[in-house]
């Protein structure tokens, strides 16, 4: 039973973690963004194969990210044909601006929580996130 409870609460988690990025003062693709950061450099093909969604879905968001100045594109030494997708210095800044905003929402959410207990949580959540990816039900490192 307690799985359950876990998965109903998780789930939950999920919801409003779609919802906080779905929020309108945010652009749309700092999930991808996020992900070239911590992850990348990648190709757009690979970006839509990671996360199993349509390339064209892909190419609209890069280029989003691109007219922004957010990524760029540099041509891969290897394969002339490939442009691998970087984040540029704008981008590593609005990614931490949001890093921060996220710290204080999750600071001001856990305020009641003693340091001991927020240590805790945040060691359990990490191994849990760990497991998640080893056991492959999340992509990424």
């Amino acid at each position: 039973m307690a799985d359950v409870d876990l998965a109903d609460q998780l789930l939950a988690l999920a919801r409003l973690v779609k919802r906080a990025e779905a929020a309108p003062a945010e652009p749309n693709c700092l999930p991808l963004l996020a992900m070239l950061a911590e992850e990348g450099p990648f190709r757009a093909g690979e970006i839509a194969a990671v996360l199993g969604v349509n390339p064209s879905t892909v190419s609209r968001q890069v280029a989003g990210l691109v007219r922004s100045g957010l990524v760029e594109r540099r041509a891969d030494p290897e394969d002339g044909r490939a442009s691998p997708l970087f984040v540029t210095a704008a981008g590593r800044r609005i990614l931490e601006v949001e890093r921060q905003r996220r710290a204080a929402q999750f600071g001001d959410a856990l305020s009641g929580w003693s340091p001991e207990e927020r240590a805790r949580f945040a060691d359990l959540l990490g191994c849990f996130v760990r497991d998640l990816r080893r056991s492959g039900a999340l992509p990424g490192k």
